[in-house]
């Protein structure tokens, strides 16, 4: 099991079914969360909060997910964040289109929370340099 103590993670997604298993799993594993559900109010948690990772619906209403990493990406404050796609669009759309506007890993819906624990592992320890 990963253990996240310490870290804080920011969860957006605008299904608040999924938002909910999500925050609840990541939780969890000893991690901080924080929520938004749509993709200007991402922006501006990740702005104000820093969190170490954020795990990103793409498809919210106002600013997609993939605009939200861009800015993220563009953010001197946020280098060290961490992102992690989470989207339905299907995986060889996903895989071609995250890395493009930085997303450091994707994660296909439905996904076994098993497979969300080992991207968050992964994320971080890219991040972390490691």
């Amino acid at each position: 099991m990963a253990d996240l103590a310490g870290k804080t993670v920011l969860c957006a997604d605008d299904d608040l079914e999924i938002l909910g298993l999500v925050t609840r799993h990541v939780k969890s594993l000893g991690a901080t969360v924080l929520e938004a559900s749509d993709g200007e109010e991402a922006l501006r948690v990740a702005r104000r909060e820093k969190p170490d990772l954020i795990v990103l619906d793409v498809m919210m209403p106002g600013m997609s997910g993939w605009e939200v990493c861009r800015a993220v990406r563009e953010d001197e404050n946020l280098a060290d964040t961490g992102v992690l796609m989470l989207t339905g669009i299907g995986e060889r759309l996903n895989e071609m289109t995250s890395p493009l506007y930085g997303a450091d890993d994707f994660l296909d819906k439905p996904f076994d929370l098993e497979d969300l624990e080992a991207k968050l592992e992964d994320v971080l320890a890219k991040r972390a340099g490691g």
